[in-house]
């Protein structure tokens, strides 16, 4: 394994952890810093072994993750990161988070409709609050239900400012201000998933 820490960013450093693979480099996690824990430290104690080296491909990546962290407008390509590591679920899971668009929120129900499970907003909460790549799979555009912003791994006052950052408003309850979730079946005519087990198969295969 190989780390690689960005500094200077408004959030505090960001670690990203990557190994070399057959068809190039791979981020293996993304730690963000919180206000009692530094990535730095939290990289150090889950990845002891991990040496400091960086290439082009990885230093293209952290390039972005700082812009997205100062508001600009990139997304970054989910093929940088490793996904096999990941189980089935959690994979449909930040395949459908990835696709959510800057200045879009969806909700944690939505997502479990979309992927076929009626009642799997706390599945897809887990998958996401273990998302071992925040920013490249930008889980801070899913919200509750209400409205209210759930959980982050970089704190809540992170996830509210990516959002704002984002054009996102809230109101004075702190919920986002949002008529039109991603993933609602109101607009999901384009890419229907119904429950189905027919239809959860063709949408691995598709999102494989």
């Amino acid at each position: 394994m190989k780390r690689k820490i960005i500094d200077s960013t408004p959030f505090g450093p960001i670690g990203l952890v990557w190994t070399a693979a057959g068809d190039g480099p791979k981020v293996v996690r993304v730690l963000l810093s919180r206000s009692k824990s530094s990535a730095e430290r939290e990289l150090a104690a889950l990845f002891p072994d991990a040496t400091p080296a960086s290439c082009a491909e990885i230093e293209e990546t952290a390039a972005a993750i700082e812009g997205i962290l100062e508001g600009e407008r990139i997304e970054i390509p989910l093929d940088v990161a490793d996904l096999g590591r990941c189980g089935e679920f959690q994979r449909l899971v930040l395949r459908a988070e990835h696709r959510i668009p800057r200045g879009r929120v969806s909700t944690y129900k939505l997502i479990g409709e979309y992927l076929g499970r009626r009642n799997g907003a706390r599945a897809v909460g887990n998958a996401l609050a273990r998302n071992p790549f925040p920013l490249i799979v930008p889980c801070h555009r899913v919200v509750r239900s209400d409205g209210r912003l759930g959980g982050y791994q970089g704190g809540v006052a992170m996830k509210r400012a990516l959002l704002e950052m984002e054009g996102l408003t809230f109101d004075r309850a702190g919920r986002v201000v949002c008529s039109d979730f991603h993933y609602s079946w109101a607009n999901s005519s384009a890419d229907p998933v119904a429950g189905s087990k027919e239809n959860r198969s063709k949408l691995r295969r598709r999102m494989s």
